[in-house]
């Protein structure tokens, strides 16, 4: 399994999304597609992440899995880098 970065870690973006998601049972027919862009003049300096329970980062199409958890965030930061010295 990937490496993947504390989350919370990621201090002072200027913009930040999430979501937290929870299922007894997930079937994918399919794998899907997915992909994060955030787009800007400057173009912004952006970072996102997930954390997961019970499910792989590249899932098989018709497995069932079962007490799933998903946390997602990704964060942005406008016109700037992100701060000097964060961890982010």
């Amino acid at each position: 399994m990937a490496e993947r970065r504390d989350l919370d870690r990621i201090e002072r973006p200027d913009i930040e999304m999430g979501a937290r998601v929870k299922a007894k049972r997930l079937r994918f027919e399919r794998v899907p597609e997915t992909e994060v862009v955030f787009w800007g003049d400057p173009e912004p300096d952006s970072e996102s992440g997930s954390e997961r329970k019970n499910l792989p980062d590249e899932v098989e199409p018709g497995r069932t899995y079962e007490d799933v958890e998903v946390r997602w965030r990704t964060v942005a930061w406008i016109g700037r880098r992100r701060p000097a010295g964060g961890d982010g």
